[in-house]
């Protein structure tokens, strides 16, 4: 099961899945249903305010994300980012999840005093709260991808990360590296098919080994 399915980090966990032999059917979650289908794919239509029961799925990803500018408002972003986030992970941990893997963020610290950081912390404390035999919380550093192409407004300074990421790589930390939404996806993928049992942080360097 995917949840986010239409972002940049999502997208790229559902063509992985859809590509993996190892997965019999994918079934994505979203507030919209997109053109294109393939065999192995069921969308699911859902207001993630008001969930009820979700398809039974044994490895559940979540890349449900925005930001403050532009949800508008603390609260507004806290919606998605804690709230909705919390929902998919509790409807699907009641209808049979196993593996829980969610794209988080570096920094994400509960008592964190930077309002997006902490609000990532509490979501990573909550998630893993709820019951899954494993959580994997990936915490990419600055993501790059394609944001035009699903409509996104492109974030400032991502083209500056970028140069500075190639000219500063060889002495600046991994974790600290700008990192392509298809290596979180690939990365997260791999670290829940293999997730030991309990909670995992992967980090930003570990997605880009």
């Amino acid at each position: 099961m995917v949840a986010g399915a239409t972002g940049l980090v999502g997208r790229a966990v559902l063509a992985a899945l859809l590509a993996d032999r190892r997965y019999g059917a994918v079934h994505a979650l979203g507030r919209k249903v997109p053109p294109g289908t393939h065999p192995k794919l069921q969308w699911h239509q859902i207001d993630f305010n008001h969930l009820t029961s979700l398809p039974a799925a044994d490895d559940v990803y979540i890349a449900l994300g925005t930001t403050i500018k532009v949800a508008g408002s603390q609260q507004a972003f806290r919606a998605v980012d804690f709230d909705a986030v919390l929902a998919v992970a509790k409807a699907a941990r009641a209808s049979g999840g196993k593996r829980l893997g969610v794209v988080s963020a570096m920094g994400a610290n509960p008592r964190s005093g930077i309002f997006y950081n902490r609000v990532k912390g509490e979501m990573e404390d909550a998630v893993a709260a709820l019951g899954y035999t494993s959580v994997v919380l990936a915490r990419p550093s600055f993501l790059l991808g394609d944001r035009e192409s699903l409509g996104q407004p492109g974030r400032a300074g991502e083209g500056w990360a970028l140069t500075l990421t190639r000219l500063l790589r060889p002495v600046l930390p991994a974790n600290y590296r700008a990192i392509e939404a298809a290596q979180v996806a690939k990365a997260l993928i791999h670290a829940v098919q293999y997730a030991t049992p309990g909670t995992t942080a992967l980090l930003s360097g570990d997605m880009q080994s």
